[in-house]
């Protein structure tokens, strides 16, 4: 394309001897000119401009290109909160809301495909729906092959702004697991309480919790916001195989490594967009450890143990002996098999917070609210909004 479609058309030779035109004559060829020459620029700029924009999203990458989703999110910076916000977001996290509005309606037998994994997931959807915040909640609902036959699974996800290029995962699992039952108790179920009722609870109550602030937090547009997840199908049928245990992430993973989310490039999908992975499992038994697995994570582990650290400091834990009694760095009991898996595996960071060893009622009928250690999972939600806070900015 030529970079003007006009022509100027330049004025008459003047013949040897004739006078030359008036003054007036003189200047508006002139002015032509200038204003062609003006006009001629304007149109070259836009040639251009559609030139460059076809030629970057024409296969040869992206001005957002999936690379920048990881320069931002390694370069990502949280923020420090106050004194007065720590105690301020230690105050907004109720225990009782927690326990009897969050947890109880979870403490029931979830098997996937079963009634009580339907009333699970209406309570966990309708108490996100319900909040200010305005999440957009979807259960994404698939079949697969187990060694019980075919099953229909149903993963419960909410995202506080779809539009945000950049995402931080918080998440848990919310099925139990189908254990033989106690021939001596027949009627006794498996209620799985901390494996994985109460982070599901936490989770809300950090949602419930902090409603307000996410609110205004989704309001400012800004280039992260939160996604929660809701597993299903993480316990294994029988056996724990590669094929048999973390139905609900496998698939979620997938779905995710193939959904383009063009709010972060043209070329980038959904699983990209996640900066962290955080996994909430195994907690709510007294004196939980919870160590460091991951050296990529390790400056947001290192954020888990200064919240811990002045949330003591002003005496805002309870039952808490010593600064750092939960989350530690000088102990490893090597990795652990969890939903995070398949996200670590296609390269998403990952923070694992979860009790090791095991708790004793680990896989047991005992995993019941009884053996919940109330002041701890309370410390814990406090800690997990100090986070939230900070990561985020609220």
């Amino acid at each position: 394309m030529s970079r003007s479609s006009r022509r100027y058309n330049k004025p008459p030779q003047q013949s040897n001897g004739g006078s030359l035109p008036g003054c007036d004559r003189v200047r508006i060829p002139r002015a032509r000119v200038l204003l062609l020459g003006l006009l001629s620029v304007l149109v070259l700029a836009v040639v251009l401009s559609v030139y460059l924009s076809n030629d970057t999203s024409g296969g040869h990458g992206s001005r957002l290109p999936a690379v920048d989703l990881v320069k931002d999110r390694l370069s990502h910076k949280p923020s420090k909160v106050s004194v007065a916000q720590i105690r301020r977001l230690a105050s907004l996290v109720d225990g009782a809301r927690l326990w009897e509005t969050h947890l109880r309606p979870i403490l029931i037998e979830r098997l996937p495909g079963t009634r009580g994994s339907l009333a699970v997931q209406q309570h966990i959807a309708s108490t996100l729906s319900s909040l200010s915040a305005g999440w957009s909640v979807d259960l994404d609902s698939f079949q697969s092959p187990t060694p019980r036959g075919q099953v229909t699974f149903t993963n419960v996800v909410a995202v506080l702004d779809p539009a945000a290029p950049r995402r931080l995962l918080l998440a848990c699992h919310y099925d139990s697991k189908a254990l033989p039952p106690d021939p001596r108790a027949p009627e006794r179920v498996f209620l799985g309480a901390s494996d994985s009722a109460v982070p599901c609870a936490m989770i809300l109550e950090l949602a419930t919790s902090l409603d307000a602030q996410l609110r205004s937090f989704k309001q400012q547009k800004l280039p992260v916001t939160l996604q929660l997840v809701f597993f299903d199908g993480e316990e294994s049928f029988e056996e724990w195989t590669a094929t048999d245990s973390l139905y609900g992430s496998r698939h979620l993973a997938e779905l995710l490594a193939n959904t383009p989310h063009p709010a972060a490039s043209p070329h980038a999908t959904a699983l990209q967009a996640v900066d962290l992975f955080v996994l909430l499992d195994l907690l709510g038994g007294p004196d939980p450890l919870i160590a460091n697995h991951f050296d990529n994570t390790a400056r947001w582990f290192d954020r888990l143990i200064s919240a811990e650290k002045r949330l003591h400091r002003q005496g805002l834990l309870m039952s808490h002996p010593s600064e750092q009694t939960y989350f530690r760095k000088d102990v490893y009991l090597g990795p652990v098999q969890d939903d995070h898996i398949p996200f670590l595996h296609k390269g998403v960071p990952v923070l694992h917070i979860i009790a090791t060893p095991f708790p004793q009622f680990w896989h047991t009928l005992d995993d019941t609210e009884e053996n919940m250690h109330r002041p701890t999972v309370e410390n814990l939600t406090k800690i997990m909004a100090v986070f939230l806070a900070e990561y985020l900015g609220l």
